[in-house]
């Protein structure tokens, strides 16, 4: 009887410290795929600015070299330009993104859709560059939030299952 109470105790802070981790995980996740999309906003800026291709094969090319929740946003755009214009197909990528971005970083990354294929090319290359700074800014924040809250999150699993552990010892 005892044993299956040491088993059941720790089951209950196995959970809680994943749960901790988990949370955790999101911080450095959204760090990543900030990451991953100025790099592609800069793979973008070079193709279009160097080899003059249209905007959606360049974005299906880009989806080809990405990691899977960012590649999702530049496929569905590309898809979504054979229909739409590509601010606005831009714009529903976002909007329908699996990703841990925030609000704002989506807002950021949105800000692009206004020149996007309604412009010259100087007028696009200089768009693309101002969303790399702002992202570049959200990149810094989000490092700044995960070294404060990542380590912060994963003490608080563990610690609340060894309250819970304590509570019912």
């Amino acid at each position: 009887m005892i044993t299956v109470k040491f088993i059941l105790l720790a089951i209950i802070l196995g959970i809680s410290a994943f749960i901790g981790i988990t949370i955790s995980k999101k911080y450095s996740t959204r760090v990543k795929e900030l990451k991953e999309i100025q790099r592609a906003l800069h793979i973008f800026e070079e193709k279009i600015k160097f080899t003059y291709q249209p905007i959606p094969e360049v974005f299906a090319e880009i989806a080809d070299k990405c990691s899977p929740s960012i590649a999702q946003i530049f496929f569905d755009a590309s898809v979504n330009m054979e229909y739409q214009f590509a601010g606005v197909a831009w714009e529903d990528a976002l909007d329908n993104s699996k990703t841990k971005l925030t609000k704002e970083d989506i807002d950021v990354l949105k800000g692009l859709s206004k020149m996007l294929g309604n412009t010259d090319l100087d007028g696009q290359v200089s768009e693309i560059r101002l969303t790399e700074k702002f992202i570049d800014t959200k990149i810094n924040e989000a490092e700044f939030e995960r070294r404060k809250s990542e380590k912060m999150y994963r003490t608080l699993g563990l610690t609340v299952g060894l309250t819970i552990v304590i509570i019912l010892v």
